[in-house]
């Protein structure tokens, strides 16, 4: 599963989303400019779309190997 490219893409899509979200939040608690929290926050739905498209594609695929 480790070896799986499919399976590191997945991660690293997933570790991107959880930058994107503490960057925003991490903006946010500091007091930086509402626009650029609210605009990492429309990135964050984004990736988290990928992320979990690509989770269930991983789901999909490794599923029927075994």
């Amino acid at each position: 599963m480790g070896r799986d490219p499919l399976f590191i893409v997945a991660a690293i899509a997933v570790i991107a989303v959880a930058a994107i979200l503490f960057a925003g939040i991490g903006n946010f608690g500091i007091g930086g400019d509402p626009k650029r929290s609210n605009k990492l926050m429309q990135w964050r739905i984004i990736a988290q779309f990928a992320a979990v498209g690509l989770v269930l594609l991983f789901v999909a695929v490794a599923g029927g190997r075994n």
